[in-house]
């Protein structure tokens, strides 16, 4: 499962996502840009307005989506990470790109358990990670409550196919021993969270199994 895993403590991080994940993302968004599914986030961004930006990405892994960003004027980019196997990668993109004093990269913060750890930003990013939170409502809270002006997530729907590819995804994890979980939370509840912290949802859009939910400040 490449796009949604769902984490244990810190540490399982570097297992599930390792050297050769972070490679084989950062190899195709040097080959073919960003995926479909980011494409929609930074068009959100882009439609709130990217200009003098500032954007928070939480769980942006290589932190393409950031680089996009800046390269569409944003002023600077936080990405808040558990996996330190994606910052090779990360600071090589950055590099590439001659962005590195635009971006700050922060490990091992639990945005749902300390979201005091980490400044405001004029737009929040949730790509592929709602899927790998247990409680959806206190990572979309803390987020929520970290964007000035919007947020945008994307979630794998919550049809009866998903949940049943979840569990069996799930019950490969248990066989394995591997601690991660997947989650096909309700997207009604998730909005709810956001519309209870002042956002108010105006984008909706899906590629393939992702769905990607745009909120604006109220």
């Amino acid at each position: 499962m490449d796009e949604c895993c769902a984490p244990g403590p810190p540490s399982g991080y570097d297992r599930e996502f390792d050297d050769r994940f972070a490679r084989r993302l950062a190899r195709g968004y040097r080959r073919d840009g960003l995926t479909a599914s980011a494409q929609l986030i930074l068009d959100f961004a882009a439609s709130v307005g990217l200009e003098g930006a500032s954007v928070l990405e939480i769980g942006g892994g290589i932190g393409d989506i950031q680089l996009e960003a800046l390269k569409r004027g944003a002023a600077h980019t936080t990405n808040v990470e558990l996996s330190s196997a994606y910052e090779p990668e990360a600071a090589r993109l950055l590099d590439e790109a001659g962005l590195r004093n635009r971006a700050t990269r922060m490990l091992g913060v639990d945005v749902a358990g300390e979201p005091e750890a980490i400044e405001p930003a004029d737009i929040v990013v949730l790509h592929r990670v709602v899927c790998c939170y247990p409680d959806y409502r206190r990572l979309l809270g803390a987020a929520a409550g970290r964007g000035r002006r919007a947020l945008v997530f994307s979630h794998p729907g919550n049809s009866l196919w998903t949940r049943i590819g979840s569990r069996a995804i799930n019950a490969v994890y248990t066989l394995t021993g591997n601690p991660y979980r997947s989650f096909a939370h309700d997207p009604a509840a998730m909005e709810s969270v956001l519309v209870g912290h002042g956002l108010a949802p105006r984008y909706r859009e899906r590629s393939g199994p992702w769905h990607v939910v745009g909120a604006v400040r109220t």
